[in-house]
């Protein structure tokens, strides 16, 4: 069975002119892949496209890797507790939308889990096979959560408030990837390119049309193991649109029989322990898009699905039953079906 799911509110694509080229561009960054498959005219130049995309990601590590020393994330995160940083433009928009996530959420977002995030093996610090003790986890957890940073909108300023034990470290992991998406999107308007699809390590945003002016059709992402088939193909049509999945099949390790997936639930300090195999949002920003299908899968198919019909977001949520999987979708995604 095929779901096709098209954009609501988007102005039609350009039809492309008769004398436009399909190109692609691609390279490494973020510790994955990326290509930007898109349509040029005679004037554009690749080359200096491709610069530019890569000049863009270049940014985006600068300021929100986890890996590099030198990023303004891992200073942030050396600085001592109480003391103001000035951010970046972009860094600060992520850090503002990230707290406003986790006000909204309760908490089930939180880019404050730095220290889970390395003490599970997900991070920085390397992988591990087994799962931290109760004590660990409990330190973590005492350095503090997202009500322990302060934002200064006026300068652009952040620092750690409250009385965590230590200091807090930072991890945009969960949206960095997405915003890099919209910050090559943005470069690729400047330049008048009105049809692409741009994909970052999984996660999509598109525009216009192809130039047999069909969509930019993608699948929406299905769990990977070979014996988890899903009866069903989801389409969607991305003009306007990003798509971003969380799964629990992406990082995991298995220790005694048990799964322990990559995606934490801040709140308790350990992963996210559902039935949900993944969730799937489709949104106009991929930032968005991104930080939104972790807090949801944080969230879990009922509470999830509850807040994505309150805030009109546009979600997926796979569930792993004894016979396979169900689908639970949104009122938004359902409104997109064709």
């Amino acid at each position: 069975m095929r779901r096709v799911f098209i954009p609501l509110d988007v102005a039609e694509p350009q039809i492309p002119p008769a004398h436009a080229i399909s190109y692609v561009l691609s390279g490494k960054s973020m510790g994955t892949s990326w290509t930007v498959q898109l349509l040029l005219l005679p004037h554009h130049d690749a080359q200096e496209l491709q610069a530019g995309i890569e000049a863009e990601l270049n940014q985006v590590v600068m300021q929100m890797s986890t890996w590099d020393p030198a990023s303004h994330l891992c200073e942030f995160n050396r600085t001592p507790a109480h003391s103001w940083q000035s951010l970046p433009p972009e860094f600060f928009k992520l850090v503002d939308y990230s707290l406003y996530l986790s006000q909204q959420t309760a908490g089930a977002y939180d880019i404050t889990a730095g220290k889970l995030v390395d003490l599970w093996g997900f991070g920085a610090t390397g992988k591990r096979d087994s799962a931290p003790t109760e004590t660990e986890i409990n330190i973590a957890l005492q350095a503090g959560n997202w009500k322990s940073l302060e934002l200064d909108h006026v300068n652009q300023r952040l620092r750690q408030t409250g009385t965590g034990t230590s200091s807090i470290a930072l991890d945009l992991s969960s949206i960095a990837k997405g915003f890099a998406l919209d910050q090559i999107a943005r470069y690729l308007d400047a330049n008048k390119i009105t049809s692409y699809l741009i994909e970052l390590g999984g996660e999509l945003r598109g525009l216009g049309m192809k130039k047999d002016q069909s969509p930019w059709w993608v699948r929406i992402e299905s769990p990977a193991n070979t014996h988890e088939k899903l009866d069903k193909e989801y389409l969607v049509a991305l003009h306007g649109l990003s798509i971003a999945t969380s799964g629990d099949y992406r990082q995991y390790f298995e220790q005694d029989g048990r799964r322990y997936a990559h995606t934490l639930d801040p709140r308790t300090g350990y992963p996210v322990d559902s039935d949900l195999a993944s969730v799937t949002v489709l949104h106009p920003e991929c930032m968005v898009a991104d930080a939104m299908a972790t807090a949801l899968t944080v969230l879990g198919c009922a509470a999830g699905l509850e807040y994505a019909n309150q805030h009109q977001i546009a979600a997926l949520f796979l569930q792993r039953t004894a016979a396979g999987f169900e689908e639970k979708m949104s009122k938004a995604l359902s409104a997109m079906l064709d």
